[in-house]
C-alpha cells in the first residue's frame, strides 16, 4: 500500500497523475516480421517502412528477420509446427494458398471486409491471397513478363515490334540475319522460372493447367520447339533462368526476349543500344503471369489485430507508392497504377498496362508439385526426348491427380 501510494505521488509530482497512469498501461508491444528481401537493395523498401510506422506508433516495436527466399517456405512450416510463426509476412505469391491450405496463415476475411478495399486490386494479384473464399492476405507489389526488344536490330531487320504469335513468328526470320545470336529468347530452365515463363503461353493459346491435354498446350510447346529447332531460339534456353537470357539480351546476343519488370531499372541508362518493351504477343488471349508479394500474418500470433494494424499502415498510399518504388515493382492497386511514374515511363507503361490481363498461379495447395510436372514436361517436350503429344498426355495424368488432391 505504501509502495503505490509512493509510486502515484512520484508520478504526481513530475508528469501529473493521468500521464503517469498512460505510462504505466501502455507497454510496447513487439511484433515479428520476416520477409526475403537481402542486401541488394530491396530490402531499403522495408526497413524505411519499418522505421516509419515505429516512429508513428513508438508503442510498437518491428523485429525484422530476413530469410533466405530458398528457406522461406520451409522455415515458415517448421515455424507453424513450432507455434512460432511470424506475426507478420511477406511470402512469394504463388505460394501462398499452399501456405494458407498448411494452416501457417491467419484468416483475415472478416478484417478485409471491414476494410472494404479489396475491389481496389487487380484480379490476379488479389486471387493469389484467396483459398477456398477465404482471404489470407493482402497483395505488397507485383510484377509481370512482357517482350524487351533490341530496337536498332528490329530496324536493320525490317520488324516491329511483335504483338501477336503471328507477328513473332513472321518476325523471326528476318531477325536472323541481324545478330550473330538468336531472335528470341524464354528461359525455360527446369525451375519455377520456367512454369512462370510458360504459363502466358498456354493462357494465350486459349488453355490451363485445368485442361492440360488440349489444343492449346500443343500450340504453346509447338511455338517454342519450332523456333529452337529452326534455330530462332537457342537449344540452350532449357538450361537458361531470366537472369540468364537478360545478360544475352545485354551483350546482342538475343534481339527479343521475355522478361519481366524488375529488369527495366537494371537497363536504363546502361545499355549501348536503342530498346524497348511491349505486352507480351497475343493470340487467342492476351494473358502474361504475376509475379510479386502478398503480407500475411502468422495464424499463431498473438497480435492479429497489431499486425493488421501494421499492414494497413503499409496501404497508406505514400508508404506503399515508396515501397513498390524502391522494390522496382508495380502496385497491384488500380488507383495506384495510374500514377504517371508508371504511366508516362515508356519502359513501365507496357508492364502496367499488362496488370489489366495478368493472372496469378492461384491453383491451389498442390501448385508446386503441379509447376514441377509442367518444368518436366517442357524439358521433355522442346528437348525431344520424347514427342509433344506424349510428354503433354503423361503430365496432364499426373497433373489432374494432383488437383484431385487440392482440398
Amino acid at each position: 500500500m505504501k509502495k503505490a501510494f509512493a509510486f502515484m505521488l512520484a508520478c504526481s509530482l513530475a508528469l501529473g497523475v493521468a500521464a503517469c497512469n498512460e505510462t504505466a498501461s501502455k507497454e510496447q508491444t513487439t511484433l515479428s516480421w520476416w520477409d526475403t528481401y537481402g542486401r541488394d537493395g530491396t530490402e531499403k523498401s522495408v526497413i524505411d517502412a519499418i522505421a516509419k510506422y515505429e516512429e508513428a506508433h513508438p508503442d510498437v516495436k518491428i523485429e525484422r528477420v530476413s530469410v533466405p527466399f530458398s528457406e522461406m517456405q520451409r522455415k515458415l512450416l517448421l515455424a507453424m509446427v513450432g507455434g512460432e510463426l511470424p506475426d507478420i509476412m511477406i511470402v512469394d505469391n504463388p505460394n501462398h494458398q499452399a501456405l494458407s491450405a498448411a494452416g501457417a496463415t491467419a484468416d483475415l476475411t472478416e478484417l478485409v471486409e471491414q476494410w472494404g478495399e479489396a475491389d481496389q486490386y487487380f484480379e490476379g494479384p488479389w486471387e493469389s491471397t484467396m483459398y477456398q473464399g477465404r482471404n489470407f492476405g493482402i497483395p505488397f507489389g507485383s510484377n509481370n513478363l512482357a517482350l524487351f526488344y533490341n530496337n536498332d536490330l528490329l530496324e536493320k531487320a525490317g520488324v516491329k515490334p511483335p504483338t501477336t504469335w503471328d507477328e513473332l513468328k513472321e518476325a523471326v526470320p528476318h531477325l536472323a540475319g541481324t545478330t550473330d545470336g538468336y531472335p528470341f529468347s524464354v528461359a525455360a530452365v527446369r525451375s519455377e522460372e520456367g512454369a512462370f515463363q510458360f504459363l502466358p503461353f498456354l493462357w494465350q493459346a486459349g488453355g490451363d493447367l485445368h485442361q492440360l491435354d488440349s489444343e492449346a498446350t500443343r500450340e504453346a510447346l509447338a511455338l517454342w520447339k519450332e523456333f529452337i529447332d529452326s534455330g530462332y531460339m537457342s537449344r540452350e534456353v532449357l538450361s537458361l533462368n531470366q537472369q540468364d537470357i537478360a545478360l544475352q539480351f545485354v551483350n546482342g546476343n538475343t534481339a527479343m526476349m521475355v522478361n519481366g519488370t524488375w529488369q527495366v531499372e537494371q537497363f536504363r541508362d546502361s545499355l549501348e543500344f536503342d530498346w524497348g518493351v511491349v505486352p507480351l504477343p497475343a493470340a487467342e488471349a492476351q494473358a502474361t503471369v504475376i509475379g510479386g508479394e502478398n503480407f500475411a500474418i502468422g495464424s499463431s500470433s498473438e497480435h492479429i489485430q497489431e499486425a493488421w494494424d501494421v499492414i494497413m499502415f503499409m496501404q497508406e498510399e505514400e508508404v506503399l507508392m515508396q515501397m513498390v518504388k524502391d522494390k522496382h515493382y508495380l502496385p497491384a492497386r488500380k488507383d495506384l497504377i495510374e500514377d504517371p511514374y508508371w504511366q508516362e515511363d515508356e519502359m513501365y507503361e507496357p508492364f502496367a498496362e499488362s496488370m489489366e490481363f495478368a493472372r496469378a498461379r492461384a491453383y491451389g495447395e498442390q501448385y508446386p508439385a503441379i509447376s514441377n510436372e509442367v518444368q518436366n514436361m517442357i524439358q521433355a517436350a522442346l528437348s525431344g526426348s520424347i514427342p509433344i503429344d506424349e510428354a503433354i498426355q503423361e503430365t496432364a495424368s499426373e497433373v489432374n491427380a494432383l488437383f484431385e488432391k487440392n482440398q
